[in-house]
């Protein structure tokens, strides 16, 4: 504790000694009549406007003003004083030249301030916002060469919409926006508002264009505002069509043709001009469709449905966004374009051309990484992708995979034993629904239907082999960007044990004489499994919208051995285990919930929360969820302060195991609740403080592990921990180092539970301080 406390004082004496470096010693750096720019206030004088609204335009106001001042931190000015300090480069490169100019920071002065530009700013803006007799002034405050302006704001009354009038003639497209009226932004008692005015005129082009009405543009649109009908703060607006708009614009336009060029490059095919292209050999002919593919690359029937534009259909921009997003979802076209050519200008038609250029159909990705975690692993894996997209010629996609992996225990367990992974994988991914019915889907993204068959070999020395054979079918939809549908109807486990060791095998039997008690829960690890059933899951998320609140939730059921347990009659409790291909099948129900909560403090800083709660079910044919399909905590993405698979289950202490065995904690109930502040320091450099918490239970009472049953008392063998990190964000890649500390350990007697003692793990080589690295890639959720 002595040592922790005089490394404390040590960063708190130099953090102050840098605190009054950079505070006081920016200014000595400026020249004789120079001052140093710290920011501007403003101060709205209105005694009319709430303070609520006072504070909103005092806000807005502040974003405009120009320029910003130096960045600070704490009161600080670090990156000015790395500015100051640095001298001047004689290159533009080096180390002086990234401190002085990519760190650093050039001084604000407040020559560099026009305030009357500033002026002229607040009181447009205002105006904008329906302060119409709005006034502004400044004035300057400088003390120890450092000055700041104070702005003055008389906006004067709001103006408010008194009325709003839009077009009355009998026109068609007069008719149009009359009919939607109703739906207006402007609403009369609303304040006058520049940027509601704005969306209203996108809001009718909006309806315009779904009413065939292509050419159509906001800017044929005017609102006009009449401040002089009375003598109160009032306005009146008047929705207008211009006078000078073109006539095509108010004209209604029908689908002639509809072409495709699926195999489009600008260099071969050019569009006449009435829209003939001067390439027409090949030309196919499907539901009005003309598909120009001279090489045959692609099947007509993917563009039918893919395409929501018929032959006499009126034009209308849902159905022109639809067809292009589903073009581009395909993920076989590199480029999509679409143009429409005035074919019969007399009846208002054009043909609609797409030009879509392919990928590059076959790839081949070779991946090597390296790898550490929590459980002292460090390895390396090799990964071989190939990757066909147009496999049958309908935009079907073949991946093929294989890879392998090793793992090698750094320190831990004196006995600690290498991990080897081979394997390969292949799925083939069809643009639609494969089923004996015709499903239609108006979703802007293509659903797909997945083919999956995957083998592994996996060796950890000196224990055990395993074989996993995996192959699913089902599908994957999504209704739009923020819902999305996993459902397979088969998904299908294989696992068989292969060269269980001696060694392995005494820590399930025991040794009494090598005072090894008996284990029997490892044998669920190299038990044959059986799992097939169906499972479900669906994903709703907005986290990628411009909100201060965000939310993702992802639901999955996953139901094995259901039919084939009631068919049997299988009831294991009772000793009647029925077995499939010489092997008990697996029975259970299991469901697992994430949900998570984003929300955005300012633009630099944010609030990132998430709750995972699970439970399986074992019944039928099953006392026991198989191992590979229970729930596991700890490590890089969950509960930082304790390594991976090293928690629960509940409060059974895993120090009584051999240690070597110690990453194999397991639970068919899980609770987890993870909270964390996000801050951007500098650029690429992010800082965070977390918490964890969390643990997970069985089901079914084990003697093996006294105190993992879930019960009433669950609230008690809560796991919690805490920490710092640190956040590299390159764009292609984010670098994670997180510093966490176990808070309260649940395996701890009831009363010592919560404690900042180091970790104990017996007799085993294995002591290491309360302090846990954790390194990995990307956000941990």
């Amino acid at each position: 504790m002595q040592k922790y406390s005089h490394i404390y004082c040590k960063t708190v004496a130099a953090l102050s000694l840098f605190a009054a470096l950079s505070s006081c010693s920016n200014t000595k750096f400026l020249q004789e009549g120079q001052m140093l720019y710290t920011g501007a206030k403003i101060n709205i004088i209105n005694d009319t406007l709430s303070k609520k609204d006072k504070s909103n335009l005092k806000e807005a106001l502040q974003e405009q003003l120009r320029p910003k001042p130096n960045s600070s931190f704490l009161g600080l000015r670090p990156q000015l004083y790395i500015y100051n300090i640095t001298r001047e480069p004689k290159k533009e490169k080096g180390l002086r030249y990234w401190l002085k100019y990519k760190i650093g920071e050039k001084p604000v002065l407040l020559g560099d301030v026009d305030r009357e530009f500033n002026e002229k700013i607040i009181v447009n803006y205002s105006e904008n916002k329906g302060f119409f007799n709005a006034r502004a002034s400044s004035d300057t405050i400088s003390k120890n060469r450092k000055a700041k302006v104070i702005y003055d704001v008389r906006p004067g009354a709001r103006y408010l919409i008194s009325s709003v009038t839009f077009p009355s003639d009998s026109s068609v497209i007069t008719s149009e926006i009359q009919s939607v009226k109703a739906e207006s932004f402007l609403k009369t008692g609303n304040p006058f508002d520049l940027d509601v005015i704005k969306a209203e005129r996108e809001r009718i082009d909006e309806h315009l264009k779904n009413k065939g009405f292509y050419y159509f543009s906001p800017d044929n649109i005017v609102i006009q505002a009449d401040s002089t009908v009375t003598k109160e703060p009032k306005v009146e607006l008047f929705v207008k069509i211009k006078e000078n708009t073109p006539t095509l614009a108010k004209e209604q336009f029908t689908i002639d043709k509809t072409v495709v060029f699926p195999d489009y490059n600008l260099a071969d095919v050019k569009l006449g001009k009435y829209g003939i292209p001067y390439k027409t050999d090949s030309v196919k002919v499907i539901n009005d469709l003309y598909i120009i593919d001279p090489e045959n690359k692609f099947k007509p029937k993917i563009f039918d449905r893919a395409l929501y534009f018929q032959k006499g259909d009126l034009y209308n921009r849902k159905d022109h966004n639809l067809s292009l997003n589903r073009l581009i979802s395909l993920g076989v076209f590199k480029f999509v374009k679409n143009e429409f050519v005035v074919s019969d200008s007399l009846n208002h038609k054009f043909d609609a051309y797409y030009l879509l250029t392919p990928r590059p159909f076959q790839s081949l990705r070779l991946e090597t990484l390296g790898k550490t975690s929590s459980a002292n692993y460090t390895g390396g894996e090799v990964n071989l992708n190939w990757t066909h997209r147009n496999f049958f010629r309908g935009a079907e996609q073949l991946k093929a995979a294989v890879y392998g992996a090793f793992d090698v225990q750094v320190g831990g367990p004196k006995d600690a034993n290498n991990i080897i992974r081979v394997g390969a994988n292949a799925q083939l991914s069809i643009p639609r629904i494969v089923a004996p019915f015709t499903i239609s889907s108006s979703s802007a993204f293509v659903p797909r239907t997945n083919f999956d068959i995957g083998y592994e070999y996996l060796s950890r020395t000196q224990l055990y082999t395993l074989h996993n054979f995996t192959t699913s079918v089902g599908y994957l939809w999504k209704e739009n960007e923020r819902k999305e549908h996993q459902l397979k109807l088969l998904d299908v486990t294989l696992v068989a044990p292969q060269n269980i060791t001696e060694k392995y095998q005494e820590q399930i039997d025991g040794n009494p004489v090598a005072g090894i008690s008996p284990n029997p829960s490892l044998q669920r690890v190299v038990d044959k499994q059986l799992i097939f059933g169906p499972t479900y899951s669906y994903t709703y998320t907005n986290t990628m919208l411009p909100k201060k609140n965000t939310f993702y939730y992802k639901g999955s059921v996953d139901l094995a051995g259901t039919i084939a347990g009631l068919v049997t009659g299988a009831n294991a409790k009772a000793g009647d285990q029925k077995e499939l291909f010489n092997i008990p099948f697996s029975q259970y129900a299991k469901t697992e919930h994430d949900f998570r909560y984003y929300r955005k403090v300012n633009d630099k800083s944010s609030i990132a929360t998430r709750f995972i709660a699970g439970v399986g079910y074992p019944y039928g044919n099953s006392t026991t969820i198989p191992y590979v399909k229970q729930f596991f905590v700890g490590g890089s993405n969950s509960i930082r302060a304790f390594r991976a698979r090293t928690l629960g289950p509940g409060s059974y202490d895993p120090r009584s195991q051999n240690a070597t065995f110690f990453f194999d904690q397991s639970g068919d109930v899980k609770l987890e609740m993870n909270a964390e502040y996000r801050a951007n320091l500098y650029k690429f450099l992010n800082a965070a403080v977390f918490a964890d918490a969390g643990n997970v239970w069985l089901i079914n009472e084990d003697p093996t592990r006294p105190g993992g049953k879930f019960s009433k008392d669950f609230a008690k063998e809560i796991a919690v921990g805490a920490g710092v990190g640190l956040r590299l964000d390159f764009s292609i890649l984010i670098l994670r180092l997180d510093l966490a500390m176990p808070l309260r350990i649940p395996y701890y007697e009831e009363g010592e539970r919560w404690t900042f003692n180091q970790i104990d793990f017996g007799n085993s080589t294995w002591r290491r301080d309360n302090l846990i690295l954790n390194i990995a890639i990307g956000y941990p959720f």
